[in-house]
Order: structure tokens, then C-alpha cells, then sequence
């Protein structure tokens, strides 16, 4: 009888609804994976999130050992971080070949790792002044331990600023670095020359739009319809603020002699509740920033300045971080609950499993089952809207079934990703 009802499924879902099945590339945009919060998903049910809004980058703010490993063996690309409060330690050669050999050279290449940041807003931070002496000499020797085991072409060593090193963001042709930083950046910048690494910068139109409301249109802010800008200088139109941020990065760079270094955005998101003084943030906002965010990076679009080069930005960030300090925001900038439920509809839909999943059907039904929707994946993408509840599956097969039929194009190597990891959760 289960097997009857299969059939029935396959050919409805073979021959009755071709008509609706949608496919949807890589978004392109990566996005930041924080664990500030104690009430987040276990980092294998995080990886099925991920696999079904078919994002490929991610980036951490460590080296979670449980991450890596959850991720072996599929296509997303990792930026790992090693945190401010090591730079001291990594500053020494041996001390940063020893973090390798420890929190990389185990999971490449099982797990794609591309990216080390070394630090995070050192320059700017309150309390990491005493740290900026030890940044370069750290960025240098973890540099020269990924080298040592043959994976610098594989893994970039880099850093990210806010964007407060600029003194001068406006307009775009003007910026320029803040001259008592000057020094450092010099430094950092004959390095990513060297190295050719990427220069990244956290940039959040939230922040200027919160400081000078009054002054700063949220259209313009929030890449809503608006007059936008013309830069003087090269008349150049900018119909959005993180577009005029990333080309007076671009511009503080070229002022301090270099053509050759790639900007990458390493944060940037919209919170979606503040305090009180925190103008802005609200649902509505976050989910027109982000929303509209995404639809440029799917156009392949580039600033006004650098037109042919696409963006390259991480969303900030996956889940809200209940645990995080300072203001009410710094707790409300994620796209998702820990539930995998949206915080509001940026067009992605995803699916989080259960910590454990029963299944009533045989273990031979579930296997032909798991089996038909790898073989339909190889070339063809599924709709959520195709109707479950009408196929007569019992109703741990219309579970399984709903995870795997979503919106997003579902391709063959991550389908048995995702199978691979299945026991996990049954």
C-alpha cells in the first residue's frame, strides 16, 4: 500500500505539476553565522537551514570546531575568525602555526575553508587600543603558517575595520582614512598588496541614518526609490548609501597609493527593534534594507565606481543573538529565530528540522523515498506549493516530504549532503 502511494506521488509529481516548479540560483550573498545567544540550533540542523536557502558562504567569528564539521562535504565556503583576544598570542609564528594545525589543517578540505579574519574592528574598539601593535605581526604569522602547509592559495589571512577608520566617506570620491590611523592602514594595505587578500569593511547605512536622521533620507538608506546623490567630482549617481560607503573605502585606499586591493563587505544588515533613541529600527526597515540588499547582489550589480565588479557582501546576520551586550539592536539584527522561523519576509524561505524526528514508515519506505528525491533533484527543482496533504502519505512522510519540497533549487551534490547527515535527525 505505502509503495502504491509512492507511485501515486511520483506521477503526480512528474506528470501533473511540471508547470510549477521553480528554480532559484545561489543567492551570492553570504552571511554572518554569530553564537552569541543560548537558545541557538545545534550547527548540523543550522546546515539544513542553510542547504534549503541555498546560501554558500558563511562567515564565523571563530573556529567552531562543531560547525566545521557539521558543514564537511558540501559546497558552503567559510570565513573563520580568530578572535581579538588572541592577537597577542598569534603575533608569535609558532603560537599561529599551532591554531592551524589545530583549528584548520583537520577539516580542509573536507570543509571549505577560504578566508581567516584575524581580528575584528581593532582599530575602533573601545577596549582593543593595546591590541592594534600586535595585528599586523599576527596577520603576518598566521599568513606564513597557511602558507607553510601549502593552503595559501586555497585560505586569504585578512582583517575587518569598521567603518569609523574613515574620517571622510562623503562624497564617495573623497574619502578618505582617518589620519591618526593612517600608519596602521598603510601597513595593512602593503600586506593585502603582498598577500592579495581582500580589505574588509563593516558597513552599516543603519548607523549614519540613526546618528542624523534628519539629515540622511531612510529611502535613500534603506535602497527605496530616492533622488539619491551625484558625487561632484566624477558625477557619478548613488541611489543608495552602502554603495557610497564602499567606493570611499575603494577611494581611501586608491589616496594612500593602491589600485589593487579588492574591498569585501564583511557586515552589513538592518535590526529589526532598537531602543528608543535608536531611530530606525524596526521590522519594516530591516526587511526593506535586507530584501532590497538581496536583489542587487542577485543582479550581479556593482557600485557606481567599479560597475563590473560584483558585490561581495555578508549579510549580518543569520539568527538574532540573545545573549549579545549593548543596545537592544545589537540583539535583533538576525533574518531568522532560533527556530528557523523568518523575523520578517526577505523572500527566503527555509527549513530548520526538529532536534529528532520519528518516522512511522518502514525503514525501506523512507529509503526509496529518500532515493526518488535525489534522483528528481538531478534535474528538476520542486514547489512548495505542490499539495502534501492530498497524496495520502502517512503523516511522517508529509514531513519529510515538506522539507524537501521548497522553493529553492535543490542541487544534486547537496541533496546527498543533506541525506548523508539525515541520520542525525531520525
Amino acid at each position: 500500500m505505502a509503495m502504491a502511494t509512492l507511485c501515486r506521488v511520483l506521477l503526480l509529481l512528474l506528470l501533473g505539476f511540471s508547470a510549477s516548479f521553480i528554480c532559484i540560483r545561489g543567492l551570492g550573498v553570504g552571511i554572518n553565522y554569530g553564537q552569541i545567544a543560548n537558545d541557538l540550533p545545534a550547527p548540523s540542523r543550522v546546515a539544513y537551514l542553510l542547504s534549503s536557502l541555498n546560501i554558500t558562504r558563511v562567515k564565523l567569528y571563530d573556529a567552531d570546531p562543531n560547525v566545521l564539521s557539521a558543514f564537511a562535504n558540501t559546497q558552503v565556503e567559510f570565513v573563520i575568525g580568530l578572535g581579538n583576544e588572541l592577537l597577542q598570542k598569534m603575533s608569535h609564528p609558532s603560537q599561529a602555526q599551532a591554531w592551524i594545525e589545530q583549528h584548520v589543517k583537520p577539516y580542509t578540505p573536507h570543509t571549505k575553508i577560504t578566508c581567516i579574519t584575524v581580528g575584528n574592528e581593532v582599530l575602533t574598539g573601545n577596549d582593543t587600543q593595546h591590541l592594534i601593535p600586535y595585528l599586523l605581526p599576527a596577520m603576518q604569522s598566521v599568513n606564513a603558517a597557511v602558507t607553510n602547509l601549502g593552503l595559501n592559495k586555497e585560505i586569504s589571512v585578512t582583517t575587518a575595520h569598521s567603518f569609523a577608520i574613515l574620517s571622510s566617506s562623503f562624497p564617495p570620491s573623497a574619502g578618505a582614512f582617518r589620519p591618526d590611523l593612517a600608519e596602521y592602514i598603510q601597513s595593512y594595505l602593503n600586506f593585502h598588496t603582498q598577500t592579495h587578500s581582500p580589505f574588509l569593511i563593516n558597513a552599516y547605512p543603519f548607523f549614519a541614518y540613526k546618528a542624523t536622521p534628519a539629515e540622511i533620507s531612510l529611502s535613500y538608506a534603506l535602497f527605496q526609490p530616492s533622488p539619491g546623490t551625484i558625487d561632484a567630482t566624477t558625477n557619478l549617481h548613488y541611489d543608495n548609501m552602502l554603495f557610497a560607503q564602499i567606493d570611499a573605502v575603494y577611494a581611501a585606499i586608491k589616496a594612500m597609493g593602491h589600485t589593487d586591493i579588492q574591498v569585501k563587505v564583511s557586515e552589513t544588515g538592518w535590526p529589526s527593534k532598537g531602543d528608543v533613541d535608536e531611530v530606525g529600527a524596526t521590522p519594516e526597515n530591516a526587511r526593506l534594507y535586507n530584501s532590497n540588499l538581496l536583489k542587487r547582489v542577485q543582479q550581479n550589480q556593482g557600485t557606481p565606481a567599479r560597475p563590473s565588479v560584483p558585490l561581495d557582501i555578508y549579510v549580518f546576520a543569520l539568527f538574532n543573538e540573545d545573549l549579545k551586550t549593548g543596545p537592544v539592536s545589537e540583539r535583533n539584527y538576525g533574518l531568522f529565530y532560533p527556530d528557523g522561523t523568518p523575523v520578517y519576509n526577505v523572500g527566503l524561505q527555509g527549513y530548520i528540522p526538529p532536534p529528532r524526528m520519528e518516522y512511522s514508515s518502514s525503514k525501506r519506505n523512507v529509503s526509496t523515498w529518500d532515493a526518488f528525491l535525489k534522483l528528481d533533484a538531478h534535474s528538476r527543482c520542486i514547489s512548495s506549493s505542490f499539495p502534501i496533504a492530498r497524496t495520502g502519505l502517512s503523516s511522517a512522510l508529509r514531513v519529510r516530504t515538506r522539507r524537501m519540497i521548497s522553493e529553492v533549487c535543490v542541487f544534486d551534490l547537496c541533496v546527498q549532503n543533506i541525506m548523508n547527515q539525515d541520520e542525525k535527525f531520525c
